[in-house]
């Protein structure tokens, strides 16, 4: 009797099913994964970034925080980038210019940061353009992303998702250790020169994105950009993309003490670059735990259920920060350098769980002809909520007088950051209870 497959088909077949979470692969699935990829492996400069404008700059945390926000605002504005892929072809196509595009734009801010950049308003107009850049990419592989999950069921949805932000996660972890080891060796701007040749991948992937040549005459394509328009403005008026929306919005618009943690890390703790850089690696691990604990544990949880769960979880699992800026740890007998690890392990974990259900929620509430557009401003509306959520962290350290130098009331800074997560639990309702 002859064997219904091969061994290598069974071992490519395992191969599928575990590392690829059941999706097969071809090149437009390639290209995307790349595209999620490269936005890992840009962590390579985000301690590059952090330094320089510590120490460069030399800008206080509430500035640095301030900054940070205001760098983000690309991604508040990643449904202008969907209507432009929807509805304006670029030399008749949707979406590989648009990817071309990025990978230029993100190639030249990085150069600009490692040679002319030196001022305050320079770095932020530089990191803008890295932000435009990674956004449109970004907005072209969710959409492609959203086509292929319409009409999954949760369990089907949640496995593409966990394997594009494994992705992402995995790009992370390669660069993690690098980004503070680099910091040590080098200086930030040899980092950013190194960061700029990272979007030319994009450019190289773009063409194996699968679309045909769009024939529409300009009349016609403004006709079809008004329809988005129209059925755009009908579909976020229903209460069943409204509410979740707006619970989004208020589940992550709460104040971040981020930017006055890492002052606290260096210039209190001491930690350099190369320690930080372990962090970094540490956090990309948990990155990767939680995906797994999500595609293997909670996919088919209702979002309401995982969401409310892990958001009380996270905020009680937050406040051991507090034993590291009370310097109580020491006390207990558990190292600054050991309790930080296992503190940013847990978070980033927990983290990662409840980020997942939201990807997945979106992306099945998009219908089709405007899935790039909607999805992009369902995901604005979340990082429209991080950027507030940087500039009332910025507000409050400002408020409650944390400094550089000066970390006496971080604790308060910190408790009251952990606190705000927990305002937005009653109206977990507005939220499906179940997978339809």
């Amino acid at each position: 009797m002859l064997s219904s497959a091969s061994p290598w088909e069974q071992f490519k077949e395992t191969l599928i099913d575990k590392l690829m979470f059941g999706q097969r692969p071809n090149p437009e699935l390639i290209a995307i994964l790349t595209v999620y990829f490269v936005q890992g492996i840009l962590g390579l400069s985000r301690l590059a970034v952090s330094f320089f404008l510590k120490d460069e700059l030399a800008l206080s945390p509430a500035e640095v925080a301030a900054l940070v926000g205001i760098a983000a605002l690309p991604w508040v504005t990643k449904p202008l980038f969907g209507f432009l892929s929807d509805g304006v072809p670029l030399f008749n196509y949707r979406r590989r210019p648009y990817l071309m595009l990025s990978g230029i734009v993100g190639t030249l801010a990085w150069l600009a940061l490692a040679t002319v950049v030196h001022t305050t308003w320079a770095v932020t107009l530089a990191l803008l353009a890295t932000s435009v850049s990674v956004a449109i990419s970004d907005v072209i592989a969710d959409s492609i992303v959203v086509e292929r999950i319409r009409g999954q069921s949760l369990g089907e949805a949640g496995s593409l998702q966990s394997l594009t932000w494994s992705t992402v996660a995995l790009g992370g972890l390669i660069t993690a250790y690098l980004s503070g080891w680099l910091l040590d060796a080098t200086s930030p701007q040899t980092i950013f020169g190194i960061t700029a040749g990272f979007p030319l991948l994009v450019m190289g992937v773009a063409m194996l994105i699968a679309e045909e040549p769009v024939s529409e005459r300009p009349q016609h394509q403004t006709h079809r950009v008004h329809n988005q328009f129209k059925t755009l403005w009908g579909t976020v008026r229903q209460k069943s993309i409204l509410l979740p929306t707006v619970f989004i919005f208020l589940w992550q618009a709460t104040p971040t003490s981020d930017s006055a943690l890492f002052f606290f890390s260096t210039n209190e703790l001491g930690f350099e670059p190369e320690f930080l850089g372990r962090v970094q690696l540490v956090s990309s691990l948990a990155s990767l735990i939680g995906i797994g604990l999500y595609q293997r544990f909670f996919k088919a949880v209702p979002f309401r259920v995982i969401l409310g769960w892990t958001t009380v979880l996270a905020a009680a699992l937050g406040m051991t920060t507090l034993l590291l800026v009370t310097h109580t740890n020491r006390a207990i007998g558990i190292d600054d350098y050991w309790f930080t690890l296992g503190d940013s392990l847990l978070l980033k974990a927990m983290g990662q769980i409840a980020f997942m259900p939201v990807l997945v929620l979106s992306a099945r509430l998009c219908p089709e002809g405007v899935e790039a557009t909607l999805f992009a401003l369902l995901m604005s509306v979340w990082n429209l909520a991080g950027l507030l959520s940087h500039e009332l962290g910025a507000a409050l350290t400002s408020w409650l007088q944390v400094t550089e130098t000066n970390f006496e009331n971080l604790w308060l800074l910190v408790m009251l950051t952990n606190l705000s997560t927990l305002l937005p639990l009653p109206f977990l309702g507005w939220l499906p209870g179940k997978e339809g």
